[in-house]
């Protein structure tokens, strides 16, 4: 089996990549950073972030496994401690897959038949460089409303704890074929209105944002933020593709929910 390691680049994260890489080459794994089939991130959900990224032309054939050298992460489950384990599993174990659901987005622009695609892990966001931002919003190419405010979130099931979860969303569980639009400081008066709750969309329905006045945006996928001039349109929905997990023993999610947001252990 061939293996990459992403590190989070910190002397820690990269103390234990150097571990972690000679103990599996000495049980004859092969370190191939081009085309690996299972992916070990070590830091936190940033790095796996970036790593999915990475390796996003081959998800078909790459499994992600995270260890966190920070706090608890909700796609880095192992530690430190358990670099032995782990190893011993990824070089004895058949590993089982689970698979996430992840956001496509389809970035149309007014000159032509141009356009962007990039695939999300968490979320994407909208947000206009100065003013407020005003997006028409239309599920399944029916007019829904007119947005006036700071953005819009969207978000996959396993992004809803991230940036979703602060701006007021549900917790979605990945099993769930999904993605959710939620608000940021829309604009609610006797002239305007939104919905005012978060919109939780299933995997065959289509988001499409469109522009009534400005046409450039700060538009995030993930960690990456760009700036899109002449946007016409943001298509959202669910992939096709999904990112697969490797998992050696049970990571469930409600548990990271409580240990993440409730417990104080």
């Amino acid at each position: 089996m061939k293996f990459a390691i992403q590190s989070k680049g910190d002397d820690s994260s990269n103390t234990l990549m150097h571990r972690i890489k000679m103990y599996l080459l000495d049980f004859d794994l092969i370190y191939d950073e081009d085309q690996p089939d299972i992916v070990i991130s070590v830091g936190g959900d940033g790095t796996l972030l970036y790593a999915f990224h990475r390796y996003s032309s081959r998800l078909d054939k790459t499994a992600f496994v995270g260890i966190h050298t920070g706090h608890l992460g909700f796609y880095a489950d192992w530690v430190p401690e358990e670099i032995e384990k782990l190893v011993i599993a990824i070089a004895k174990t058949p590993f089982q897959v689970i698979e996430y659901p992840l956001l496509e987005v389809i970035i149309r622009y007014q000159n032509g038949g141009r356009e962007s695609k990039y695939l999300a892990l968490n979320e994407s966001t909208v947000k206009n460089i100065e003013a407020t931002l005003v997006m028409d919003v239309e599920i399944r190419g029916e007019h829904f409303e007119r947005f006036r405010g700071d953005g819009l979130c969207v978000s996959t099931p396993s992004g809803s704890t991230a940036y979703n979860k602060a701006l007021g969303g549900a917790i979605i569980h990945p099993s769930i074929s999904a993605f959710q639009v939620t608000e940021m400081a829309s604009i609610n008066n006797r002239v305007f209105r939104t919905i005012g709750s978060p919109l939780v969309l299933p995997g065959h329905h289509t988001c499409m944002l469109k522009p009534v006045n400005q046409t450039d945006f700060h538009i995030t996928i993930d960690h990456l933020t760009l700036l899109h001039k002449d946007v016409k349109s943001i298509q959202y929905r669910i992939s096709d593709k999904k990112i697969r997990f490797a998992r050696f023993r049970p990571f469930p999610f409600w548990k990271r929910v409580h240990d993440s947001f409730i417990s104080d252990e």
